[in-house]
């Protein structure tokens, strides 16, 4: 089973671009499906996610009020709306999913299980 990826690309500082993540070959009932990214030297971060044994989402506090996650159940996909762009959004941004583990820490990937992870999509960002 992948996570098959779709969207990113170029636009000027303060535009919007949309990411797809498909994962209707997997076959978990729950786990949480997200957006990580890294930029050139930097670590790879956790941007949202969302998980589907409660509907719990998680915004990196630097996209909070600019970036939205939203979940077709039926198709298992979901989609990452990033406006208000800037530069520093700039960077490779991975789907993952996973089984999350239970409690208020179920975001970070390390405390999961069975983690699957996309092959990237470039977004930039150019001032």
């Amino acid at each position: 089973a992948q996570l098959v990826e779709s969207g990113g690309g170029e636009v000027q500082t303060g535009g919007s671009l949309t990411l797809s993540c498909s994962a209707s070959e997997f076959t978990f009932e729950d786990y949480a499906i997200g957006w990580f990214r890294q930029a050139p030297g930097k670590e790879r971060e956790g941007v949202s996610s969302i998980n589907t044994r409660d509907g719990s989402l998680y915004y990196a506090d630097p996209v909070k009020g600019r970036f939205t996650l939203t979940r077709d159940g039926a198709k298992k996909t979901v989609y990452l709306q990033m406006n208000s762009l800037k530069p520093e959004d700039t960077a490779v941004y991975y789907c993952a999913l996973w089984e999350p583990s239970y409690g208020s820490s179920w975001y970070f990937i390390q405390t999961g299980r069975n983690h699957f992870w996309g092959q990237g999509t470039q977004v930039t960002v150019s001032s």
